[in-house]
């Protein structure tokens, strides 16, 4: 069969490959294509070497994690200590601290790349990625490339797009709004009056990031929140969490912390910044929502240095309008409200993620598998911690067909490099 000579032969007579025309050239990978060249996908790259199975790694930017390098703000550390926060067979140096620095992080993430001789194929971004059931392949496609591939690994990871809320009157507000995507340093807003929306760990450290740079910041709490110390009793809150679980239920573990924190950091709920009914750990496990991990807002909140408000009833050309009836002037706004998942928009498959959020529909720790050859890291909503499991996960799963398949799929190669 000559694969490649099957595909032209659909764009010169199918109406539905016409769109294709711009496509330079089609390249046949033999191990699988990695949509993502940020941690995740290193971390699969690297696992599927280290067991002799090649990979292209694609990146929509002209960097590797791109997320970290290019929309994170300065003062950005890591929330974890560094042993949770490792790729797979390679540790940080042991100089770092146990919280590294974003650059430090980035750093580590080079030296990763350069010591797997993982390059990725920068600005390439994937437009479209089907299964041809008739052939059995996976085609990805780029502006300008087609790549043709047994396996597919999805690992944009579920922060690959800035979410950015419908506020009423947004088009009205006289000052500037920006996503946290976009914020570097609280210095562009000294002396100023900032807003920040959402009271998430980004919300959170951008407000005292404001606070260190001598703004006025505020921040919306709209929904209840869980606000832990970083650490307790002299050990990491996440790691104390890790120990406890390995011997007791989750909703002790959840009462253990709710206790030792509301002894370290008083009532939460009289600062406006209510907790949820359900504990931290079984709220995460449940929907993903990771709780606040203190790092010193708290303290300006309690100051009066920050000021908690309701949610956002509307903007006017200077002010806001909160649900309480309340309006307050601003001279800007910060949207720490996420990002999403921007799987559904490339990848023409149902049956794996789903289209509203964008994540695998089957639970952690099921979801990175699905069929005729696609995975998905970076989707678990557990951090670098989960993609590093799902990593060695889909390099195992790929490894264990790598043999059999490739004498198959070597068989197509000399008839699909002499059309690339």
């Amino acid at each position: 069969m000559d694969y490649l000579r099957e595909i032209e032969g659909k764009r010169a007579h199918d109406h539905c490959y016409f769109h294709e025309k711009n496509i330079e050239r089609c390249v046949y990978v033999p191990g699988p294509v990695i949509v993502g060249g940020g941690p995740s996908g290193l971390a699969v790259a690297a696992c599927l070497k280290s067991k002799g199975v090649p990979s292209v790694v694609l990146e929509r930017s002209n960097c590797i994690a791109s997320l970290w390098q290019l929309k994170t703000y300065d003062r950005l550390r890591l929330h974890l200590p560094k042993q949770f926060c490792e790729l797979p067979l390679m540790s940080f140096p042991n100089d770092f601290p146990t919280y590294p620095t974003k650059q430090q992080f980035i750093n580590y993430l080079e030296n990763y790349a350069k010591t797997f001789d993982i390059n990725p194929v920068s600005n390439q971004t994937v437009i479209s990625a089907e299964y041809d059931r008739n052939l059995g392949f996976w085609r990805v496609k780029t502006a300008s490339t087609e790549y043709v591939c047994r396996w597919l690994v999805a690992a944009t990871g579920e922060n690959a797009e800035a979410v950015v809320p419908g506020i009423e009157g947004m088009d009205e507000f006289g000052g500037s709004i920006m996503h946290t995507c976009l914020y570097k340093s609280g210095e562009i807003f000294r002396g100023k009056k900032v807003l920040v929306v959402g009271c998430g760990n980004s919300g959170m450290e951008v407000c005292l990031d404001l606070c260190n740079h001598n703004a006025t910041p505020s921040i919306v709490a709209r929904h209840a929140v869980h606000v832990l110390p970083q650490e307790m009793l002299g050990k990491s809150t996440f790691g104390m969490s890790m120990w406890l679980l390995k011997w007791l239920p989750m909703r002790l573990v959840d009462g253990f912390l709710l206790m030792v924190s509301r002894l370290m950091l008083g009532d939460t709920s009289r600062l406006g910044l209510d907790r949820p009914q359900t504990g931290p750990l079984e709220l995460k496990n449940l929907s993903g929502k990771t709780p606040v991990l203190d790092v010193g807002t708290l303290a300006k909140i309690k100051s009066g240095n920050i000021k908690v408000c309701p949610g956002i009833r509307r903007l006017n050309h200077h002010s806001v309008e909160f649900m309480n009836g309340k309006a307050e002037n601003f001279d800007a706004i910060i949207l720490a409200t996420g990002y999403k998942s921007n799987v559904p928009s490339w990848l023409k498959e149902r049956e794996m993620f789903s289209e509203e959020d964008g994540l695998p529909k089957r639970p952690f720790p099921n979801g990175w598998k699905g069929e005729s050859g696609l995975y998905a890291v970076g989707y678990t909503k557990r951090g670098l911690l989960g993609a590093s499991m799902d990593a060695k996960k889909i390099a195992d799963d790929i490894h264990s067909y790598w043999l059999s398949e490739s004498k198959h799929v070597t068989a197509f190669a000399p008839s699909l490099l002499s059309l690339s």
